[in-house]
Formats: C-alpha cells, sequence, structure tokens
C-alpha cells in the first residue's frame, strides 16, 4: 500500500502565508508525479500545481506568481508554498501522486485525506 499524509493546513489572515507539505509512505518504486488539488465548496476540485519527477511544473492561472511547489525526492515528500493568499484560496487541499510501486506494475494514482486553508480576517 501507499500513504500519503498531508500536513500544514489552517486559518491564515488575507495576505498571509502558509506551506503545505505531503508525505508519501509505503510500498514504492517510482513516483512520477506529485500535485496538489483543492476542493472548495460549492465548485470543482482544481488542480493547483503538479510536479513531475524531472521538476518540471504546472500552475492554475489563479496562483501563479503566488504559490510554488517543491519537492524532496530523497523523502518522498511534496511542498506547497502559498503565498498572499486570499479568501478565494479557502478549500480543502489534496495531495495526489503518481506511484508505481514495483518495476513490474502500471503507475497508479493515490490521494491524500486533503488539508483544510482557511483564509479569512
Amino acid at each position: 500500500q501507499v500513504q500519503l499524509v498531508e500536513s500544514g493546513g489552517g486559518l491564515v489572515q488575507p495576505g498571509g502565508s502558509l506551506r503545505l507539505s505531503c508525505a508519501a509512505s509505503g510500498s514504492i518504486f517510482s513516483i512520477n508525479a506529485m500535485g496538489w488539488y483543492r476542493q472548495a465548496p460549492g465548485k470543482q476540485r482544481e488542480l493547483v500545481a503538479l510536479i513531475d519527477s524531472g521538476g518540471s511544473t504546472n500552475y492554475a492561472d489563479s496562483v501563479k506568481g503566488r504559490f510554488t511547489i517543491s519537492k524532496d525526492n530523497a523523502k518522498n515528500t511534496v511542498y506547497l508554498q502559498m503565498n498572499s493568499l486570499n479568501p478565494d484560496d479557502t478549500a480543502d487541499y489534496c495531495c495526489d501522486a503518481d506511484v508505481r510501486r514495483t518495476p513490474c506494475t502500471n503507475q497508479r494514482d493515490y490521494w491524500g485525506q486533503g488539508t483544510q486553508v482557511t483564509v479569512s480576517s
């Protein structure tokens, strides 16, 4: 099995910052990509940021210039640094990893339980 554990969410004032972490553990041969999605009430889940095995990144237009995704390959951990937060960033943030468990199995997605981010004064 593969487990993804997120941390770092919480309540922050507009203009503030938070850093989310997501650590993958378990039976992992390789990770192709890791990313963050968010789910806000009444809205569709959206991709926030993605980083692949080569370090290439992709961001939602709404967070470009404010959020930065990074990773520590040795720790199978991905981070999301969120700056200049505003109320529209309020959501449950979910970590996703595209994992191959053995050399002979296909990649599949694994998800964490999510961490809540609330931006409010």
